[in-house]
């Protein structure tokens, strides 16, 4: 009789820390780069004298691109297979990060930042990392791999925000996002160890109940659109959308503006870009918990309670800094408690897509949830500019903040986490 290794790792399929490394390394990459820009929306606004408003507009059309590239990623990889499309992915961003410093007009801003850099990064990001992991990752020990999946990108983030800091202060900003740039090819190498297989199965089939439980049949053979028609009808899946799109608008708004916050509170620059890291840092220990606590293989805790927890501790978080002194200890504090909520969101909302529905469609229906964050992206991150050429002052977005967070505490409640086909067969 076969061992259990043997039966959930059919023949041919890599070793799981190979998986994890390349899957969260490549999310360190894109990842890192990204949420690093912030750093350089200053340098942008002075070389270009175009304005706050119009810079964060490029960065809001990023955020919103971002979010639209990752649905049709999944569907590319369905076409194309997983490896090209992680790699057309990091040469984009590459690009798009590379050319930044050339662009003197919002049009051009808009082109490397918004459409190439973060267009790149959404071909090569979660929905396809998530899904190429879960099709390679043993069922049981998926909720630990989406966490650590999720800790790369964190990961990516503190490691980026110093080097780009210390870039800029060493070399110049322009050669700082050009290196950066180039440092994102790396993750070439990995998209071969995350290429498709043809395997007999991507996980444990009938010896494990729990397995069969997670992975509901009735999606394995049907045309993508029409898994997609089916995931919009299920009211879960919606307020799953809703309680995301929240949280796009939450990391777009700090990730962006953040560093402009601590320059409006008259501190230094090091201080925002020690605050990115921070919170890049804490959210690996956030994104590990969470993918510890989720437990696909034992539940420990129902994942709607999770989200719900996480988005009430994020409405709590920024009013106690918005009533604080702003100190570089109380910036510091800050963004290590925001960084433990930060994107811990990831790992019980790709597992409760894939809980629903199964990895079949994956990577095309995590995607869609990732359009509803990165709409709320858009939106934190182009209002927060919006905000300050208003008001002079970034306040009114930190009250709209807690308040979208506490909407989506309450979002998340009513979700029934059963298995799609097991409300079809309840209503049948």
């Amino acid at each position: 009789m076969p061992n259990d290794t043997t039966v959930n790792r059919p023949r041919g399929l890599p070793a799981s820390a190979l998986v994890l490394l390349a899957a969260a390394g490549t999310f360190a990459l894109t990842m890192g780069v990204r949420q690093s820009m912030g750093l350089f929306v200053g340098n942008v606004n002075t070389a270009t004298g175009l304005g706050l408003a119009s810079v964060s507009l490029a960065f809001a059309v990023g955020q919103l691109w971002w979010g639209l590239t990752q649905p049709v990623a999944g569907l590319a990889v369905d076409r194309f297979g997983t490896m090209r499309v992680l790699m057309l992915g990091a040469v984009l961003v590459a690009i798009g990060t590379a050319i930044t410093p050339w662009m003197t007009s919002t049009a051009g801003l808009i082109l490397a930042i918004g459409i190439l850099g973060a267009g790149g990064a959404g071909l090569a990001g979660p929905a396809v990392l998530m899904a190429a992991t879960v099709r390679l990752i043993p069922v049981e020990k998926r909720g630990m791999a989406t966490g650590i999946v999720n800790a790369g990108g964190s990961f990516g983030q503190f490691l980026f925000a110093p080097i780009g800091q210390g870039l800029t202060a060493v070399a110049g900003w322009a050669v700082a996002l050009q290196s950066m740039g180039a440092l994102v090819l790396l993750a070439l190498p990995a998209a071969w160890v995350l290429r498709d297989r043809a395997l007999p199965a991507p996980a444990a089939p009938a010896t494990n109940a729990s397995a069969s439980a997670e992975q509901p049949a009735p999606a394995a053979r049907e045309p993508a659109r029409v898994a997609i028609a089916r995931a919009l009808a299920h009211p879960s899946y919606r307020m799953l959308c809703a309680g995301f799109f929240v949280c796009g608008f939450h990391v777009a708004f700090i990730g962006t503006h953040l560093p402009g916050v601590v320059a409006a509170c008259g501190l230094p620059p090091q201080v925002g870009a020690w605050s990115l890291g921070v919170i890049g840092l804490f959210n690996i220990a956030g994104s590990l918990a969470m993918g510890w606590a989720i437990g696909f293989d034992r539940g420990r805790w129902r994942m709607k309670s999770l989200l719900a927890g996480v988005y009430a501790a994020r409405a709590v978080a920024v009013l106690v800094f918005v009533l604080a002194p702003k100190t570089p200890a109380v910036m510091l504090a800050f963004a290590a408690v925001i960084g433990f909520t930060y994107l811990s969101t990831v790992p019980p909302t790709a597992g409760l897509v894939a809980k629903f529905f199964g990895p079949t469609h994956m990577a095309t229906l995590f995607g869609i949830v990732m359009v509803s964050h990165q709409v709320g992206g858009f939106l934190g991150a182009w209002l927060g500019g919006k905000a300050v050429e208003w008001s002079g002052s970034y306040d009114v977005m930190w009250y709209v903040d807690i308040a979208l967070a506490v909407a989506a505490a309450l979002v998340h409640l009513p979700i029934d986490e059963r298995p799609a086909a097991s409300h079809r067969m309840a209503a049948a």
